[in-house]
């Protein structure tokens, strides 16, 4: 078979798992992987894997279906991949962006090694630190990590892989049993969220138009529709206007961001337009974006008033999350309300998947799962007690292990269902799961080598901004409506987790020695790295108690969030929508409160005045906004690369 043949799909087009969609698949992960940590540690552009949008693949898919898949089907219409096989190529990039940087990469190396390269007697690191660290957790040698952080000089080019293996390896045990967890819950709770509660995914929904096919033309539809083009006009107007001011300071930039200070100066109040989030809103319900606004400058109101009358809980729960520990529990009440009520509602499919489960009932069908029902139970148990055993290996106690688990699932599919739901892209925790922990329980039962165990954590469970759940999560609405055997699509993601991995920390590592990490990325390499540290080297040193308070705080975030759950249920004029509540608080929302208000207020209008045939009709436009930011952001990462910029970061959010 030449290899024209073999590009030229033999399996009937219907199905999304082909040879050839696997080997584009591959090319555009790598693409990601390789081309993320480039732009983001090399030229310092824009970041393209910081959240849960995926701007990376939404690019990479942009390049391959408009132009190069088009080229393709211009020498001959069966060598264009076909909108099934672009599916799992763009499943195979989103999954990878949740991994290349923030996600795990960008992470995991610097933390592994920030309690020894960031060790001085001022901070008492190395005494309080280094006793309890398993030496299989982390690289050895202290010159080696200092070349990682610095340079290797000369003499000494390259990665001393024999500090990285072992570690790495270990990790890998922990990592892939947490992805296996991940997807396996994401299988369970599919029909449920896609098919019973049909929720929006408004970030499945642009790759869908992408690819969506009117069998006639090459070039997809939706590149043909100029309302569309008008759209994606916008932000790469603003964009390139900035990527050239760069390069010639007399372009003139438009900052798309102010601020101003409120009740007394502790406070700031933020006018931020983003044009992907505007897109993204658009596609939810009203209420849904209504209550995202609102319940954030409801709290900032709050948080005013408890600044001027000086009204605080004297607590530290680490810099991620909100800055006030009370908004912090009542957003944890609120996530835990979420999910567990979630599984309430959905109690009826839940038990057709343990009975088929455990017995293997013929009347419930599984068959449109990328899994069967047992691998999905029985791997999400056998994935949580290996995970289990590894924490508590590394030093954590087995109650705050479990513990800590419990708040870190119920983040996870909090989250996931936060950005299925409601189109929050830049979504966040109000707290993490180990500040849960040290908080709910104190720091006695942990002790110096738990805490020090789970600083740790910080790797896979803080910076929540991007995770495997809700890529696959994405994923299985893409792949919603294939014909066909769906169980390929588990081995699929596998393989772009796994190529992700290892290519973009064999990157990394690579850059690092070669330029040095502290010439990379101040947040992942100096601040972020040394956060999970600096919080828990203080925590013993001055060991806390529980706080009852944060409990009472929690369990009126759930209380209240479980009202707005019943009469969002009960009443079909309440305006409130609960995610509103959940994360309204958090310190992005203070960024972009202003757009999430835009988007509402026009699709409220347009809705009210033009129903749904105007809502439709201008549907394209918002999508172009999305792919208009994120084509700009990438097109300047590649200008960058050619003409040898740097620090030309053109959208944060």
């Amino acid at each position: 078979m030449g290899k024209t043949d073999l590009w030229k799909s033999q399996i009937p087009s219907k199905s999304p798992f082909t040879i050839r969609a696997l080997i584009v698949g591959i090319i555009g992960t790598l693409t990601i992987s390789v081309g993320d940590q480039f732009g983001l540690m090399v030229i310092h552009g824009s970041y393209m894997s910081i959240d849960f949008s995926t701007a990376g693949a939404i690019f990479v898919f942009f390049v391959i279906v408009a132009i190069v898949n088009t080229l393709l089907g211009r020498i001959h219409r069966s060598l264009a991949l076909s909108s099934s096989e672009l599916k799992t190529v763009y499943i195979m990039m989103t999954v990878a962006c949740a991994i290349s940087t923030m996600g795990l990469t960008a992470q995991i190396l610097p933390i592994l090694t920030a309690p020894y390269y960031y060790a001085i007697p001022e901070n008492s690191w190395a005494e309080v630190l280094h006793p309890h660290i398993k030496p299989w957790l982390v690289p050895q040698g202290q010159t080696k990590i200092r070349y990682f952080y610095e340079g290797a000089p000369a003499w000494e080019r390259g990665v001393p892989w024999s500090i990285w293996v072992k570690p790495l390896l270990i990790w890998g045990i922990l990592l892939l049993s947490l992805y296996f967890v991940m997807i396996s819950i994401m299988v369970i709770l599919r029909k449920q969220w896609i098919e019973r509660e049909r929720l929006a995914f408004p970030l499945a929904q642009l790759p869908l138009e992408m690819v969506k096919d009117d069998g006639n033309s090459i070039l997809k539809p939706f590149f043909k529709n100029p309302i569309m083009w008008i759209g994606f006009a916008i932000p790469f107007f603003f964009g390139s206007l900035k990527g050239l001011h760069h390069y010639f300071p007399a372009v003139p930039s438009l900052e798309l961001a102010q601020g101003v200070s409120i009740f007394r100066n502790t406070l700031g109040l933020y006018f931020r337009l983003s044009f992907p989030m505007i897109g993204f809103f658009y596609l939810v319900h009203l209420d849904a974006a209504f209550s995202l606004w609102f319940f954030n400058l409801l709290s900032l109101l709050v948080r005013g008033l408890m600044n001027t009358f000086n009204i605080t809980m004297r607590e530290s729960l680490g810099i991620y999350g909100t800055p006030s520990p009370i908004f912090a529990h009542l957003g944890m009440g609120a996530m835990i309300t979420l999910v567990i009520a979630g599984f309430w509602v959905a109690k009826s499919h839940l038990k057709d998947v343990f009975k088929k489960a455990f017995t293997g009932n013929k009347n419930i069908d599984d068959s449109d799962e990328i899994m069967s029902y047992r691998v999905a139970v029985f791997g999400t148990i056998i994935g949580l007690v290996i995970m289990t055993v590894w924490l508590n290996l590394s030093g954590i106690p087995l109650f705050p292990t479990l513990m800590f688990l419990f708040g870190a699932m119920v983040l996870f599919i909090g989250l996931t269902r936060v950005v299925c739901e409601s189109g929050m892209a830049e979504a966040v925790a109000s707290t993490i799961s180990s500040s849960f922990v040290v908080s709910g329980i104190g720091t006695s039962p942990l002790g110096p080598g738990g805490l020090t165990a789970m600083s740790f954590t910080y790797i896979w469970s803080a910076d929540l901004r991007t995770f495997v759940m809700a890529s696959t999560a994405n994923s299985l609405r893409i792949i919603e409506g294939e014909s066909g055997r769906k169980r390929p699509l588990f081995w699929v993601i596998m393989l772009s987790i796994i190529v992700t991995l290892v290519s973009s920390i064999w990157l990394l590592l690579e850059i690092a020695y070669a330029k040095g990490g502290i010439n990379c990325n101040d947040w992942f390499f100096v601040g972020g790295a040394r956060a999970p540290f600096d919080f828990f080297v203080s925590k013993i040193i001055n060991p806390s108690e529980p706080n009852l308070a944060g409990w009472y705080i929690t369990a009126g975030g759930a209380l209240g969030m479980l009202w707005l759950m019943f009469m969002r249920a009960k009443f079909l004029w309440w305006p409130f929508h609960p995610i509103g509540f959940a994360i309204g608080p958090i310190w992005i929302m203070d960024q972009i409160w202003f757009t999430v208000f835009l988007a509402w207020l026009m699709k409220f209008v347009i809705v009210r005045y033009g129903g749904l045939k105007l809502f439709q009709k201008f549907r394209p436009l918002f999508l172009g906004l999305i792919l208009g930011q994120f084509t700009c952001n990438g097109f300047w990462i590649v200008i960058d690369a050619i003409a040898g910029g740097r620090g030309n970061q053109i959208f944060w959010i």
